[in-house]
């Protein structure tokens, strides 16, 4: 089967907003007293803000959390968001070329949005799939197979693309290609460890990989 969908998680692989990550996780780190371990924080990045707030803020605390992450983050959104060098000439390549695109985040969907707006990503993508479309999130299947059911695509014929090894679990669990990248969260040696099907080192090393995939699909 030829590849006729490409999927990407957004912060970290897409949008370089782990600067703001960072900076909303730490203003409310300090606000609630919360001890920073930075190894700790950066492996949580990737699941939803929910998820995160338990674990870190415990049962009691959590909504506190998650609505001083919120002020901040959307305060300070424009000012530390930004996309990767040639990532929207590579999604219009893409299209140009006939693949369906996709978005499957753990961020929710208003500030999910907020980066595809701000971004310009929204007018490329023919499905976002986000935190608050599922019940069930990364690393487990679910977002992924939302995202191909609303286009009519089988998994076998995607592939998805993200910066953490929840993204790679996420893909290998609903049968796509998954592919890592090097420039987020997550260092090159963790994602090794998951085998996801290859590794980004730029933008160009995905156009290869599709080329060499679609190569003799048929």
């Amino acid at each position: 089967m030829c590849i006729q969908v490409a999927l990407f998680d957004l912060d970290g692989t897409l949008a370089d907003s782990l600067p703001l990550i960072m900076h909303t996780y730490r203003r409310v780190f300090d606000e609630m007293g919360i001890p920073w371990i930075n190894d700790n924080v950066m492996r949580w990045i990737g699941r939803p803000i929910v998820d995160i707030a338990r674990h870190f803020a415990g049962g009691e605390r959590a909504e506190e959390f998650i609505q001083r992450y919120q002020h901040h983050y959307h305060r300070d959104h424009d000012r530390y968001t930004r996309l990767f060098p040639g990532t929207l000439e590579m999604l219009q390549d893409l299209r140009a070329q006939g693949l369906h695109l996709g978005i499957v985040t753990s961020k929710g969907k208003t500030g999910a949005w907020n980066t595809l707006r701000f971004t310009g990503l929204d007018s490329l993508m023919d499905v976002v799939v986000t935190a608050h479309d599922v019940e069930k999130h990364k690393p487990l299947p679910d977002p992924i197979l939302k995202a191909l059911e609303a286009l009519r695509i089988h998994p076998r014929e995607a592939v998805y693309v993200g910066d953490s090894h929840y993204d790679i679990q996420a893909g290998q669990a609903a049968g796509t290609l998954t592919l890592g990248v090097t420039w987020g969260a997550t260092p090159r040696e963790e994602l090794e460890r998951y085998q996801p099907d290859g590794l980004l080192e730029s933008w160009a090393d995905l156009k290869s990989f599709l080329e060499k995939a679609n190569r003799n699909c048929r």
